[in-house]
Order: structure tokens, then sequence, then C-alpha cells
């Protein structure tokens, strides 16, 4: 007999739909009387300057309001909504136009739910075992049933960003960046398969009313797909909606880390899969970047297809940490609209905490603090370019540029969080894709 079971239910209705998954996998069946809740939604960027895509990036508002309609009608009355939004901590507004804007003080008012912002509440240290530490937030530490509620998704560092993955939102920013390392044992993959480990008892809730690929940003390609996926068990909902996203779990390294800390299998033999069947419900979801290696060039091959040449600008990985990475795409994009034709003078740029420079090379750019430390006196280096800084400053990475000789427009730079707003061109005149299901009526 399999041990855990998921659902697998399409979206066709508001509430009964997330009901139906939810009872069909037994989700609620060790909710204690009079429990404590805390939901941990995914809300992975937010600009309060701007309307962006948020359709599979961000859990919609839509899936929250059933859930707490679901837990209301079971008698729970303490329920908070905690997210730990990727920004600078001393930024109070932003997370505050975020929450208010997807509608959780209303679900303050219709069902007393209460928001918090995690940067703003304390932090515990927690052993993870094998000498890893993080300090998680203490709300829903002490919860007494945690109800965990990601977006179906790819990632372009994880392959996937489901549940496991979205309680990285509840560490501080110490111990996200500490995920982040060199080691090439205990690397990101390492600490985000214990994330759940000491969790209270969890409820995954994966909302795939719409999905993204190539996420976990804006930047990704959205889907309209109509689908939940629901367990009692976190890694049994991860598994499943790996394959929901065209993905074997087994090849997934945070999933088989996490799989073999439970002495469980990553391949779902052990899950017992209720509703929709997976093979017709999956749909393949990319979740890299490609890009192009080349004598005369390294970059993404959508710049290398603009012709850019002399620039080495070395695929991330996954030791660049999320402050980082929110920075990469807008330097990337300043560099593609700086191209004038002229090849560059074989510039290169290291981003993350392990890449070494190249011998040959006529200008190194290290992009942040983690990168100079490692590559300060490092031999190879004919001129070095440093932007220190955790996260660097927008203005010394325009200097930088500059001085490496690509004419970077700065208004890119001042105007950055506006740059989410083109996306939506995407997505207009197109009805599937509606803003709706980001409120609460």
């Amino acid at each position: 007999m399999k041990q855990h079971r998921v659902s697998i239910v399409k979206y066709e209705k508001p509430y009964e739909s997330v009901k139906t998954a939810i009872d069909m996998c037994g989700g609620l069946d060790h909710l204690p009387s009079g429990a404590k809740v805390f939901i941990k939604p995914n809300i992975v960027f937010w600009t309060k300057v701007c309307d962006f895509p948020k359709w599979g990036v961000i859990t919609t508002s839509r899936v929250i309001e059933d859930v707490v309609r679901v837990l209301a009608e079971h008698g729970i009355t303490d329920i908070t909504i905690g997210e730990g939004i990727v920004a600078d901590p001393k930024d109070k507004q932003t997370p505050a136009h975020a929450f208010e804007t997807l509608g959780y003080k209303k679900l303050g008012e219709k069902y007393g739910v209460k928001t918090v912002n995690v940067m703003d509440r304390p932090f515990e240290k927690v052993d993870l075992g094998d000498g890893i530490e993080l300090k998680f937030n203490t709300d829903i530490l002490n919860s007494d049933f945690v109800v965990d509620i990601p977006p179906l998704k790819t990632h372009n560092q994880t392959m996937v960003s489901l549940g496991i993955k979205n309680l990285k939102g509840t560490i501080d920013i110490a111990s996200r960046k500490k995920c982040h390392n060199a080691d090439p044992e205990k690397d990101l993959h390492f600490h985000i398969a214990r994330l759940a480990d000491k969790m209270p008892p969890m409820l995954t809730v994966i909302d795939g009313i719409y999905t993204v690929e190539r996420g976990p940003g804006f930047d990704g390609k959205m889907h309209r797909t109509n689908l939940l996926a629901a367990s009692a068990d976190v890694l049994s909902a991860d598994l499943t909606g790996t394959r929901l996203l065209g993905h074997d779990p087994q090849q997934v390294p945070y999933l088989r880390h996490a799989a073999a800390n439970r002495g469980r299998p990553a391949d779902l033999s052990d899950v017992e899969i209720v509703g929709e069947k997976i093979e017709d419900a999956a749909r393949y979801h990319e979740y890299d970047f490609d890009y192009c290696s080349e004598s005369s060039r390294e970059i993404p091959v959508p710049l290398a297809k603009q012709g850019l040449d002399g620039l080495f600008y070395r695929k991330f990985d996954d030791t660049m940490c999320t402050y980082c990475t929110a920075l990469n795409g807008l330097v990337l994009t300043a560099i593609r609209y700086a191209w004038k034709g002229e090849p560059w003078d074989n510039v290169e740029v290291l981003t993350g905490k392990a890449m070494e420079p190249s011998p040959g090379m006529k200008a190194t750019i290290l992009l942040g603090q983690c990168m100079y430390k490692k590559n300060k006196d490092h031999p190879d280096i004919q001129k070095m370019i440093a932007v220190k800084g955790c996260p660097p400053d927008p203005k010394k990475v325009v200097e930088a540029l500059h001085e490496a000789g690509i004419d970077a427009d700065p208004n890119l730079f001042a105007q950055a969080e506006s740059l989410p707003g083109f996306f939506m061109a995407r997505y207009q005149d197109r009805p599937e894709f509606e803003e709706s299901f980001f409120r609460v009526e």
C-alpha cells in the first residue's frame, strides 16, 4: 500500500476546486482543533511603481482566499499569512504594497486573517543536521499547522520551485545567502532539501492555475494551466509537481537529496495519485536559459543572435544569491542596449561565488563582494574592475561597464523598478491572463 497521497484537480470553480483538492488528499486530517495556522504564499518579487506579469510567478489571491475559507469552515480563526519578499529589509513600503494589492487586508476584514512581513519579525536558529544551521521566521516555527501554497513553476537554478523551495522565503537574509555557497557538496540543493524538515504539520497546495517556465521571475514564459495539486506530504507534492512540469524528479538535485534524507524513492513509486492522471495533465516547461559558448564570446543566446561579440558574460550558477540575481538581468539588458555593432575588447563578467577569471581577457568585471574577495589577487586578471557591495550598487555597476568600454545607459538602472512593466506587453489582449486572480473582492 502506498503511504502518501497527492490529488491532482483541474481548476474549474473558485473555492470548490481547492476544497476538492484538499479533501481528496486528506490534507486537513491532521489539523488540530483551534490550530494556529501559518499560510506561506510565494511573492518572489514585487514593485510598487508599475504593474507586471504575475501569472505563475506569484501565488494567486484566488487560491489563498479559497484556502482561508476552507480553514474557516473547519473552525480555524487564528490564521497568519507570512512572506519575506526579496527587497531591501529597510524597505517597508514594497511588502506593504504587495500585501495590500493582493487583497490580504481584505482577507483580514472578511476572515480575521493577519499578515506579516517576515523581515519585520524575529528569527530562530534551527539545526538542520550535517552542520547546517539556518534562521527561520518564528511565526511559522511556532504555528500548529502550515499551509504551503507555491505556484507551479520551473526555476533557472533549482529546475523547479515548489513546496520545499517556497519555504526559503521564511529564512533571514544571511541564511538565504548561506544557501548559495561554493561548497560542491553542501551547495544550494543540499540546503534547500532540508527547509521543510523542522516544520510543523503541513498541507501543500500547489497553485497551477498559471504556470511559468524559465522562472522564477516575470521574464519567464507564462501559461494558463488550470491545475491544482495537494498533499499532506510536501515531498510527495513536489515530486508530483515536477512531473506535471514535464521533468523527472530524480533529475532535480534538491528533490533527490530530500528523498534520500527521508529514506524514500524520488520516483513517485510510494505515492498514490488521485484525481487527474499525471500523464494527461503534464506539460513540459523549460527551466534554463540557453547560452552561446564560442571562442569570441560567451553570452545568452538572444544576445548572440543580436551579434554581440568580444563579451564573456559567464553563465550564472547556483552560488549567485537572490539579491545579485535580481541585478543580473538588468545588467544583461543594459549590455544588450549598449551594443553598437563593434566588438568589445575581450571583456568578461564574473558573478556568484565560484567563478574564476580566464587567461587572455583584457578586462575582468568582478560583480559583487563575493567575486571580489575570491579573485582580487588572481594572476590571470589583466585589468580588474571590481564592483563591491552585497548587493552591488547599480551606479557602481554602470561605472564598471563604462570603464570596460560598454556604454550602458544609466537611466536603465535609475528606472529599474519600472523595467518589469515592459513585460506586460506579452500578455496584452490575451483574455486567459486575468488580473482578477490576484485580487480579493
